[in-house]
C-alpha cells in the first residue's frame, strides 16, 4: 500500500517516493512571532506533526525544520509598542510559542532555524543571485528581477502578466517592474540592521527559507509545506530563488493546508476574528483543538465555531467512552463462558479496520476518512460487548481495542489520555456553560436517589429533567446513577 501525496506543483496526488530514501527531509514554514499565535497558526502544526509521524511509521527517517521568522515589519512595530527591542520582542513570543506548541503533545521538531541566525548566508547568497543577473541594487535595497526566471507562476498556476503583487510586498518605485520582489531592504532610522555590501539593512522576508533549507536540509528537498495563503507570493519567490541557483528542483512534494474558517471568513488577526491558541487551551484543551485540525481534510476549509467546538466534543467523550468501556472489562471479575463466536467476528472487523485506515491515510493524508472508520468500529465494539458479564475472551478482545486506538491515535496524537480523567475535564469545561457546580449536581443525583427509593418517582422524574435541561445525562446502573455531560445538547441547530 503506497502513499500518495497531492502535489500542489502539478495539482494531482503523486506517489511517494522520497529522493534519497529511507530519508525524508522536510520543512514547514513557521510563524512570524510578534504576539501570542492565534488558533490558524496551528493548524498547520497539529497537520504536519500527522505527517511526520505518519511517514515515520511507514519506515522513513523524516529530518523535519520548521523555522521561525523573528525579523519583520510586525516585530519591530511590537518592540515600539512595548518600548523594548525587536530581540527581546521575538524571544518573548518564541517563548511563548512553544509553551502552545508544548501544550498541544506533538513532536518535537528536528530543528527550530530562525531568521537571524542566517543573515550572513542570506546575503552571500543574494550576493550569488546579482551575480547570476537574477537580482539588481536600487537605493541600497536588491530586488529580485521576477522576469528573468521563465518559470516564474508554475507553483501558483498564474500567468506571468496577470499576477498582482501579493501580501507583504512593497510598491516601491525604484523597482524595475512591480511584481519584482525585495531580497535585501535599506534599514529605517531605529529598525534593526545589518551590514552588507549595500549598505545596512535586513533581508526580504522572501529570502530566509530558501537560506535555512539550504543550510539545513541541502538544496533539494522532498516536502515544504505551509498554509495555502503562501503558495503565492512565499513559495512562488522561494522556487524562484533555489532554482537559479541549483540545478534540479527545489521541492519534490510542495503540500499545502488549507485555512479555519469563521462564518465564511479566514480566521486572521488582519480581519479581527482571531482566537488565541492560549485562550483556546484556557477554555477547552488540547484534545479538542487537535481532533478539530484532524477531523476535516487538511485540504478543506475548516469552519470554527461554537457548534464544530462542542462536535468535537461530542466525537470525543464517544471515543474515551468506548475506550473506558474496554478497561473496564478488562479489569472486572469475569461471569460468563465464551463460545468464541465473538473472536472471529471481532478478529475480521479489525483486520478492515486498519486496512480502511491506514487506506485513508495513504491516500493523501485523509485524517477524516480515517476518524470516521474509527468510529465504525467503536459502534462495532459497542454492539458486540453490550452486557454487563464477560467473558476471558472478552478481555482479550478489549485489549485488541485498546491496542488499535493506541497505535493510531499516537500517530494522530489523539486519545492517549486516561479515559476517565478525560472524560471528567470534559464535564468540567461543559458544566462552566451552564448554573451549577459538580457539587450541586452531584448532591442533585443523591437527591434523585433517596427519591427513587422512597418512590417518590415525581421528584426523581422532576431532577432528572432539571439535570438534562442543561446539558446533563445520567445514567442508572446497578452500582448506581453515574451523570455525564452531553455536548450534543450545546450544539444550535440550523
Amino acid at each position: 500500500m503506497s502513499l500518495f501525496i497531492y502535489n500542489t506543483l502539478t495539482q494531482k496526488k503523486e506517489k511517494f517516493q522520497p529522493l534519497n530514501p529511507p530519508q525524508v527531509l522536510m520543512y514547514c514554514c513557521g510563524p512570524t512571532v510578534y504576539d501570542l499565535l492565534h488558533i490558524g497558526n496551528f493548524r498547520g502544526a497539529v497537520f504536519y506533526n500527522f505527517l511526520r509521524l505518519w511517514l515515520e511509521s511507514l519506515g522513513y527517517k523524516v529530518s523535519f525544520h520548521y523555522n521561525l521568522t523573528d525579523v519583520d515589519d510586525k516585530i519591530i512595530q511590537k518592540a515600539i509598542e512595548e518600548k523594548s527591542t525587536s530581540e527581546k520582542v521575538a524571544q518573548k513570543y518564541i517563548d511563548e510559542f512553544f509553551k502552545d506548541f508544548n501544550s498541544l503533545n506533538l513532536k518535537e521538531h528536528d530543528s527550530n532555524p530562525k531568521a537571524t541566525e542566517f543573515i550572513s548566508a542570506m546575503i552571500q547568497f543574494i550576493e550569488k543571485l546579482v551575480q547570476e543577473g537574477k537580482a539588481y541594487t536600487a537605493e541600497g535595497n536588491v530586488f529580485y528581477s521576477v522576469r528573468s526566471f521563465k518559470k516564474y507562476g508554475k507553483l501558483s498556476h498564474k500567468k506571468l502578466d496577470d499576477l498582482r503583487s501579493g501580501s507583504r510586498i512593497e510598491i516601491i518605485k525604484s523597482k524595475k517592474d512591480p511584481l519584482d520582489f525585495t531580497l535585501w531592504k535599506t534599514a529605517k532610522p531605529g529598525e534593526p540592521y545589518w551590514d552588507s555590501p549595500w549598505g545596512k539593512g535586513r533581508p526580504g522576508w522572501h529570502t530566509e527559507c530558501v537560506v535555512m533549507i539550504h543550510k539545513g536540509l541541502g538544496s533539494s528537498i522532498d516536502i515544504h509545506g505551509g498554509g495555502m495563503d503562501l503558495i503565492f507570493p512565499h513559495h512562488e519567490n522561494e522556487k524562484a530563488q533555489s532554482e537559479v541557483c541549483h540545478s534540479g528542483p527545489f521541492v519534490k512534494y510542495w503540500v499545502h493546508h488549507n485555512m479555519f474558517e469563521l462564518s465564511g471568513e479566514k480566521i486572521s488577526k488582519s480581519l479581527g476574528n482571531f482566537q488565541t491558541m492560549r485562550s483556546f487551551l484556557t477554555e477547552y484543551n488540547a484534545e479538542i483543538f487537535k481532533y478539530l485540525v484532524l477531523n476535516t481534510h487538511y485540504r478543506s476549509v475548516s469552519e470554527m465555531s461554537k457548534n464544530t467546538i462542542y462536535q468535537a466534543m461530542s466525537g470525543l467523550s464517544r471515543i474515551y467512552q468506548a475506550l473506558w468501556k474496554a478497561r473496564q472489562i478488562i479489569k472486572i471479575s469475569l461471569v460468563r463462558q465464551s463460545d468464541g463466536s465473538n473472536k472471529e467476528i471481532f478478529l475480521k472487523h479489525l483486520r478492515q479496520t486498519r486496512l480502511q485506515v491506514e487506506e485513508a491515510f495513504n491516500d493523501d493524508l485523509n485524517t477524516a476518512k480515517a476518524l470516521a472508520v474509527l468510529f465504525s468500529f467503536i459502534r462495532f465494539f459497542n454492539d458486540l460487548l453490550p452486557e454487563d458479564s464477560y467473558s476471558e475472551e472478552d478481555r482479550e478482545l478489549s485489549q485488541l481495542f485498546l491496542d488499535c486506538f493506541k497505535e493510531y491515535g499516537s500517530v494522530l496524537s489523539l486519545f492517549q489520555q486516561e479515559p476517565l480523567d478525560f472524560l471528567d475535564e470534559l464535564d468540567n469545561i461543559l458544566l462552566k456553560k451552564t448554573s451549577l457546580s459538580r457539587d450541586q449536581v452531584d448532591q442533585m443525583i443523591k437527591d434523585r436517589k433517596k427519591a427513587r427509593e422512597s418512590k417518590d418517582f415525581k421528584t426523581s422524574d422532576r431532577i432528572r429533567d432539571e439535570l438534562k435541561n442543561q446539558g446533563i445525562d445520567i445514567q442508572d446502573l446497578k452500582e448506581g446513577s453515574k451523570w455525564r455531560m452531553n455536548p450534543g445538547f450545546f450544539i444550535e441547530q440550523d
